[in-house]
């Protein structure tokens, strides 16, 4: 009979819509030792699930996503029936997760010291990130969550320093170095570049620290607690599939927030020049990601903050596109879908 699972070292990577989350875990599994075991768990607000594309799953790295929503309210329940899963079933030395940019570290603590995870986690130091440049926007300094991830945080890894002046980097350390608790450490990570020793070294989350929570994810993770129950009676549905030239679409909107998806088959294939332009002419504020067949290839498509990234993927299972901004401001849906259609390769 295996060993009982205890404290597996947990690690919390917050960070607001953009701040290159995934793109650090990249760079801390590649400093992972070859004897290690990691499970990487992925939150996205968004409905299709795209950060998940980033990564290709080996022996010694499981991946799993969860899109659709927050792990501290909307998939609480959820997330703990998943890891209680994962633990069991993969064993992991160490486990990443990596919540929504709209998620409240405190709902998410709490889950991971409920009953049936407690003895088998040890939540370590938890890690926000933040773009320096995001603190000139006088909306982000007065969000809710942008603020509580920072507060709650043990230490801050500053990211897209390559894209900010010394003087928005120097203003963000300023800015860190007032807020309570203060931080057990602050550095730079360019390209998303961490020392893994960072993590390993790190100590146990403060026990005090979950205690600040968000009124409104309170609320959200309390109606998906009555939903779950709902569920419960009900057959879960399975996810379409999209089939060749007849996209699947997923909506969604809560915290603010609104996001606009869809799905297509693989056969289908864009035209890389065509569909870059279309993104492009999307307004400034939207977060835009996508994993693309294209006529050049599988594409992993980025813009956040105005920066966009274009780069191979060893995703071939279906193109992906997600839409993410403020409630009220996505582009008409239909109107979008059928303009996406005619970026399509008609070769």
């Amino acid at each position: 009979m295996p060993a009982p699972l205890s404290a597996i070292p947990v690690h919390l990577l917050t960070g607001f819509l953009g701040s290159g989350k995934s793109s650090l875990i990249r760079r801390l599994i590649e400093q992972k030792p070859a004897d290690e075991r990691w499970a990487v768990v992925i939150n996205e607000f968004g409905r299709v699930g795209i950060d998940q594309a980033m990564f290709e799953e080996r022996d010694d790295l499981v991946v799993k996503g969860l899109p659709g929503g927050c792990l501290c309210c909307q998939l609480a329940v959820v997330l703990q029936a998943s890891l209680v899963n994962l633990l069991h079933r993969h064993r992991p030395d160490r486990l990443i997760i990596e919540p929504s940019g709209l998620g409240h570290p405190a709902g998410l603590i709490e889950v991971l010291r409920g009953e049936g995870l407690a003895e088998a986690l040890a939540v370590r130091d938890v890690i926000a990130l933040l773009d320096p440049r995001r603190l000139e926007d006088p909306r982000a300094r007065a969000h809710e969550t942008f603020r509580d991830q920072l507060v709650m945080a043990d230490g801050v890894a500053l990211t897209m320093t390559d894209l900010a002046t010394p003087q928005q980097v120097q203003a963000a350390k300023d800015w860190l170095g007032e807020l309570w608790p203060h931080k057990r450490w602050i550095r730079e990570a360019p390209h998303g570049d961490l020392p893994l020793s960072l993590l390993r070294e790190g100590g146990r989350h403060a026990a005090g620290a979950a205690a600040l929570g968000s009124p409104a994810h309170r609320a959200a993770r309390e109606g998906a607690l009555h939903s779950a129950k709902d569920a419960a009676r009900d057959a879960v549905p399975a996810e379409r599939e999209p089939s060749p030239g007849r996209p699947v679409r997923e909506e969604g909107a809560s915290l603010g927030h609104a996001t606009l998806g869809w799905r297509w088959h693989a056969e289908d294939v864009f035209d890389l020049d065509r569909l870059a332009a279309l993104l492009g002419e999307l307004p400034a504020g939207l977060r835009v990601k996508g994993v693309l067949h294209t006529a050049d290839g599988w594409k992993l498509y980025n813009r956040a903050e105005g920066t966009v990234s274009l780069s191979g993927t060893a995703w071939r299972r279906d193109s992906r596109l997600e839409l993410i901004g403020e409630a009220g401001r996505l582009p008409d849906a239909e109107a979008l879908e059928g303009r996406l259609a005619g970026c399509l390769d008609s070769r």
